[in-house]
């Protein structure tokens, strides 16, 4: 009869990763090595987007700014400057949501800039 160490451990650790991989596509969500490679590259991706979603939303937040302050004659780098010389607290993030959501105050943000 075959000598079993760690039966207990084994099984739970081989329990936890394929339930982790349900889903997945072909052997990835059944085969024991498949499952712990693809997860392992799984959780590289996660980590790095994780970065690159705040990058992302950056970008998004510049794009908006840039466009509402072109509508009102000026340029994004003029207006950050402009502002930053002004003493205005806000961050792009609020300065975007400013743009969307109320375009009259940003548009006195823009004048600021102006003057």
């Amino acid at each position: 009869m075959a000598r079993v160490k760690n039966s207990k451990n084994s099984r739970a650790h081989r329990k936890a990763v394929l339930s982790r991989t349900k889903g997945y596509i072909g052997g990835r969500n059944n085969r024991l090595r498949q499952a712990q490679e693809t997860l392992k590259r799984a959780g590289a991706y996660a980590f790095r987007d994780r970065k690159q979603k705040k990058r992302q939303a950056r970008g998004l937040w510049i794009t908006r700014i840039n466009a509402a302050a072109r509508e009102h004659g000026v340029s994004y780098s003029r207006l950050m400057s402009a502002l930053k010389g002004a003493g205005v607290g806000l961050d792009r993030k609020a300065l975007a949501e400013l743009a969307v959501s109320d375009p009259v105050a940003f548009g006195r943000l823009a004048q600021l800039a102006q003057k």
